[in-house]
């Protein structure tokens, strides 16, 4: 920790970090992975059977990953609401590999090249992915609210939930428990409704709540997945998540990572996030909770401002005028 003062906050965030060697979130983690592997379910009053579509629909609560885009720029936060952009295909393959470990997901139409990528003379063509065929099932699947998939990414998935099976510890937490429950919380400060769709909910043995959170990547090293954290704002979801169980009356939730690599041979790490970071989180969340209420009493979603900026490059640009 050499180098970073531990951020002051006011006590009330649930998250004040004691001294290093009395730290109680480590203490925790240790038993947390010393009970994982007599993983129960879990009691909660959070909802199953909501599908992704309703979810992602609910223009009248703020999503973490509606707080992550508020705080970039009220005004793509509420265009993205009026008009929900189409499904993305690079987020397929992580929606089928959700489906095959969670167990729970959007389903999955299978697309094969000797099915649907055929050419006029009944070969398979260079691309299948070109050929009418292959579109005209590509968005009959999606219209059908399915997530359309070649059948060798279909393949791959079935290596992964097999991989992460096989890792002592992530098997440990998906043995037993309930996926993509959907609940919510009405933070007190503003009035405004928070919701939440945690991965997986496992409870230990000894009746602690653990949010266990699938993400696949391209790289499973717990390094990597640091810097992926501050890119995509993992830190505030981890945050959101355990504030929506601790209103939801889940005492002292665990938050882990299961982290996977997307290609062979599928390493699987199970991370979990440092106190420091995960406060950092909580302060984002709260200010983004704020500007969201502000935004809806004011009906005025900003962009960047009218003034002129001033910028600089980025200092490793600097750092390379003297490289040879």
């Amino acid at each position: 920790m050499a180098g970073r003062t531990p951020p002051q906050h006011d006590a009330a965030t649930r998250l004040q970090r004691p001294p290093m060697e009395d730290n109680p979130n480590r203490r925790r983690v240790r038993r947390m992975r010393g009970d994982c592997r007599q993983g129960r379910n879990v009691t909660s009053s959070l909802t199953a059977g909501i599908t992704d579509s309703a979810y992602h629909g609910d223009k009248g609560s703020l999503s973490s990953s509606g707080a992550r885009r508020i705080l970039k720029c009220p005004a793509l936060f509420r265009w993205e609401q009026d008009n929900p952009p189409p499904p993305r295909p690079e987020f397929d393959f992580g929606h089928l590999a959700h489906r095959l470990v969670l167990g729970e997901g959007s389903a999955v139409t299978l697309l094969d090249p000797k099915v649907h990528g055929l050419k006029r003379d009944g070969t398979v063509a260079d691309n299948p992915k070109a050929t009418t065929a292959w579109k005209q099932a590509e968005s009959e699947a999606r219209a059908r609210g399915e997530v359309p998939v070649h059948v060798d990414d279909y393949d791959a998935a079935v290596a992964m939930a097999k991989a992460v099976k096989e890792h002592p510890v992530a098997a440990a937490l998906f043995d037993n428990g309930q996926a993509e429950l959907s609940g919510s919380w009405t933070d007190p400060d503003t009035g405004v409704k928070c919701r939440y769709r945690p991965d997986w909910l496992t409870t230990t043995s000894s009746g602690r709540t653990i949010c266990v959170d699938y993400k696949t990547s391209v790289s499973a090293d717990p390094r990597d997945f640091a810097r992926s954290c501050a890119t995509y704002g993992y830190h505030q979801q981890q945050a959101w998540y355990e504030t929506g169980l601790t209103a939801d009356g889940h005492t002292d939730p665990g938050f882990v990572f299961v982290v996977q690599q997307k290609t062979p041979p599928y390493p699987v790490s199970v991370v979990e996030l440092h106190a420091d970071a995960v406060m950092l989180g909580a302060r984002l969340n709260r200010r983004a909770i704020d500007l969201y209420a502000k935004c809806v009493a004011d009906d005025m979603w900003p962009a960047y401002g009218d003034q002129i900026h001033l910028i600089d490059l980025p200092g490793y640009v600097y750092s390379q005028e003297n490289i040879a």
